[in-house]
């Protein structure tokens, strides 16, 4: 299995890209989300990737994270959503965007990515409700991973500090899912008041989100 590929862009097609490396090429498929954030060619690039094997066809997608890839791979758990689909909706959303569309019974947001029809989007949102929470939980892993060279420098560049690391709204968003299952709260109820408690206030660090999560969780009466 094919994990993780790392080279220089070589080329970029309408739906794919062909990645160098060492001298091997491989095309690699994307969602038109990833396809814009892609570097220039000739440039340094790193793709997650997930091989789909059939009798007649080997192709491979690519996520710059494994957050969307774990997505990619949940999506096409669902009946009538294969690879094209799921790449259509993440392209459409993004990780984030599916997750707070799942949480919430989204529908809609669903049907916005080209080709997926109300059937379709309604399975989505359905059947994963309760599978969903595993994933996002997994928060978001940073794209920017190191490209292999092909010839290591003579003289190592060097090091310099790198800025403290921003904790990011996916994380924030996993930190409060595990701090609420913690507390016991279902996966499906503890996902979507942490969605609608994201929507509400998209700046809001995991403490807050926290907080407003089990205003939303408690009792009313």
């Amino acid at each position: 299995m094919i994990g993780r590929i790392a080279g220089r862009l070589d080329y970029r097609g309408t739906d794919h890209v062909l990645i160098d490396v060492r001298g091997v090429g491989y095309i690699i498929h994307v969602s038109d989300r990833t396809l814009a954030s892609m570097p220039g060619v000739g440039e340094g690039v790193a793709l997650y990737t997930d091989l789909l094997v059939r009798e007649d066809l080997l192709q491979l997608y690519g996520f710059p994270t494994l957050l969307e890839k774990e997505w990619h791979r949940l999506l096409m758990t669902v009946q009538g959503v294969g690879a094209r689909a799921s790449m259509a909706i993440l392209g459409a959303l993004g990780p984030e965007g599916v997750s707070r569309a799942i949480a919430l019974g989204d529908a809609r947001s669903v049907q916005a990515a080209p080709g997926v029809g109300p059937k379709i989007a309604q399975r989505v949102v359905m059947e994963l409700k309760a599978k969903a929470p595993s994933v996002m939980a997994m928060g978001a892993v940073p794209s920017d991973a190191p490209v292999i060279e092909e010839e290591a420098s003579p003289t190592p560049a060097p090091k310099r500090r790198s800025p403290p690391a921003v904790p990011s709204r996916a994380a924030h968003t996993a930190d409060a899912l595990s701090a609420l299952a913690n507390l016991g709260y279902g996966p499906a109820d503890a996902a979507a008041a942490v969605a609608q408690s994201a929507d509400e206030s998209p700046d809001a660090d995991a403490a807050t989100l926290i907080r407003l999560s089990l205003r939303r969780l408690a009792p009313k009466g």
